[in-house]
């Protein structure tokens, strides 16, 4: 019998990758339910109208869902190429948020750009701005990552990063990008000598924060005992504690949460876990973790088979972003850390979110499709 070698194309020969397509979408779609779920009662109370949320919700989706198509069509390699203009823009962002007059203020904080048609939050933009920089910067100089001279550019534009952040003031952002920061040097290389030299400076900077400000001490307080004050700092934990606490093994059914009714904050966005839990109980959270699960699994396959450093790197920061991001949200809803405010990736309300992480799921389907694991499976042998 005769072989033949069936020639593939260099610049795109491989393949989308559909278990991942198939979770984001879904995540995004039951985003779309819980957001109407969690917000109805909200939403006809303060804007007459119950599907005020879910509108805006299914805008963001459709925003999501756009940008992850134009970011997999886009060649990966453009992104390392303009690897600065996207780490100027994220900066640019961050810094235009603290100026009076064009940063929205809302909650005490001053986080959103006003752009008319969309308020935009530069965080989520300046979170997966860092990953495309620091993979960039991680694939051309991956042999200095074991010196420390190797990794200060890293850790340099993460602290500017972070500061800006700090700024607006965010907290939970603040926490997310720094860990993001780790977990990126620690792939690329990083010795563990260097990561505890790291960490210490920067747990005592968290307990120097902490004591800077009152309401940061208020919420510790609330986090190691939230029914010394349940009508004050600890409220909101508590409630999230009897919406999950409600929900038992399989919860009490789609669009039955009682906590959604003005008892629970920000119940269709940070805390939108706990409505989850309430109606869909144990099963239904171990169901959406597990989800996540697979979406960062299918993320690390697509960083094993990359064809280069830089969309290995690319995919591998994805996918600590979505994974640092869902343990931060999930732990602060049922009490394992102080509470902070930090949405849960595809579901919670906020068009920005859901844009940047789609963009973000589009990239690494970008480097699936120029995959050295696609070129072999096409390398046919008859």
């Amino acid at each position: 019998m005769k072989s033949k070698n069936f020639s593939v194309r260099s610049d795109r020969s491989g393949h989308y990758d559909v278990p991942l397509l198939v979770v984001t979408v879904a995540l995004f779609a039951f985003g779309v339910l819980m957001v109407y779920s969690a917000s109805m009662y909200n939403a006809e109370l303060n804007y007459g109208n119950r599907f005020f949320f879910m509108y805006k919700q299914i805008f963001g989706v459709i925003a999501g869902l756009i940008s992850m198509v134009g970011m997999t069509l886009l060649d990966y390699h453009r992104l390392d190429k303009l690897r600065y203009v996207i780490l100027g823009i994220s900066v640019a962002l961050l810094a235009l948020v603290l100026i009076p007059g064009i940063g929205v203020e809302n909650y005490g904080a001053r986080r959103w750009l006003n752009l008319g048609f969309i308020t935009l939050q530069s965080s989520e933009v300046a979170k997966v701005g860092y990953v495309v920089f620091a993979a960039a910067y991680m694939s051309r100089h991956y042999k200095k990552m074991t010196t420390v001279k190797g990794i200060l550019p890293l850790i340099a534009v993460g602290g500017v990063i972070c500061l800006l952040i700090m700024l607006e003031p965010n907290m939970s952002v603040t926490m997310c990008v720094a860990f993001l920061m780790l977990t990126l040097m620690v792939i690329g290389g990083m010795r563990v000598g260097h990561l505890i030299a790291i960490i210490i400076p920067l747990a005592a900077a968290v307990v120097v924060m902490i004591a800077a400000e009152p309401y940061r001490l208020a919420r510790l307080f609330a986090f190691l005992d939230p029914w010394a004050s349940p009508l004050d700092e600890g409220y909101q934990l508590l409630q999230s504690f009897y919406s999950l606490g409600s929900g038992g093994l399989f919860g009490v059914g789609l669009f039955n949460s009682r906590q959604k009714y003005m008892f629970l904050p920000f119940s269709e966005s940070d805390f939108i876990f706990s409505i989850i839990g309430e109606e869909f109980g144990f099963v239904g959270c171990i169901l959406i973790i597990a989800a996540f699960v697979f979406m960062i699994y299918r993320l690390v396959v697509i960083a094993q088979n990359a064809a280069d450093r830089f969309g290995c790197y690319l995919s591998a920061g994805m996918a600590a972003l979505i994974g640092i991001q869902v343990l931060i949200n999930i732990a602060v809803v049922t009490g394992s850390i102080p509470p902070t405010g930090i949405p849960l990736p595809f579901i919670s309300a906020g068009s920005s979110s859901l844009m940047v992480f789609g963009a973000g799921i589009g990239m690494c389907q970008s480097v699936s499709l120029r995959s050295h694991a696609s070129v072999r499976a096409l390398l046919v042998r008859v």
